[in-house]
């Protein structure tokens, strides 16, 4: 597997069967002509409550909105304490099975930090332990071992999300909806709250609701 990142990228690490791009939030000047590049990336979930409902949207692709909600979810989460090894540790954007974002994902967060921490971007494989993510994309292409993927995590503090239908009755956390050709997305809260995530009521103002207020999202 070959993953396409922009040359700025501070590195990208290969193991057996594990790929990780680290970025850091102290880039060099070089990044500077990314700017105008990846402003409609972070201008997606700066107006998130009106412009990715309208015209926003229309010009990226399903894939670059979605990076950018993940990114953003960041922002909008907090983790316990004890899921970082210290307080430098980065936060860990982790990618289940066949990867859709392409440079996509590393071009949304590249030079970006989240919290003070900066962020590494890995590329999990079947049978990998997912634990050592904090936000877990699972990829569509593991559609059939969801059931298996999350019993895996439970008991973690890791944050799944997935564009799959179903996934929030599967207790997965957030899923992805298309609504009239727009990405939207939905939290169900009692699977963030058994992993004692605390989710911005910002957030929850944004998304369909799933558990909790009772409240229940769409497929």
């Amino acid at each position: 597997m070959t993953l396409r990142i922009p040359g700025e990228i501070v590195g990208a690490m290969k193991t057996k069967h594990q790929y990780e791009i680290r970025l850091t939030g102290t880039q060099t000047s070089s990044l500077r002509g990314h700017a105008f590049a990846l402003l409609p990336h972070v201008l997606v979930f700066l107006y998130l409550a009106n412009a990715l409902g309208g015209r926003a949207q229309e010009n990226l692709s399903e894939y670059q909105v979605k990076a950018a909600y993940l990114f953003n979810f960041l922002k909008f989460v907090e983790w316990p304490k004890d899921a970082f090894t210290d307080p430098l540790a980065p936060i860990v954007i982790g990618v289940v099975g066949k990867d859709p974002f392409g440079n996509t994902l590393p071009q949304v967060v590249i030079g970006k930090t989240v919290q003070g921490r900066d962020l590494v971007i890995r590329i999990y494989h079947a049978g990998e332990d997912l634990r050592g993510a904090h936000i877990l994309f699972i990829s569509s292409s593991e559609r059939k071992r969801i059931p298996a993927i999350l019993s895996s995590l439970r008991g973690s503090c890791v944050l799944t999300v997935a564009d799959t239908t179903g996934f929030l009755e599967a207790e997965g956390m957030i899923q992805f909806l298309t609504e009239n050709d727009r990405v939207r997305f939905a939290i169900n809260v009692d699977a963030t709250n058994q992993a004692k995530l605390k989710v911005s009521s910002k957030l929850l103002s944004l998304a369909k609701v799933m558990g909790g207020s009772g409240k229940e999202a769409g497929n």
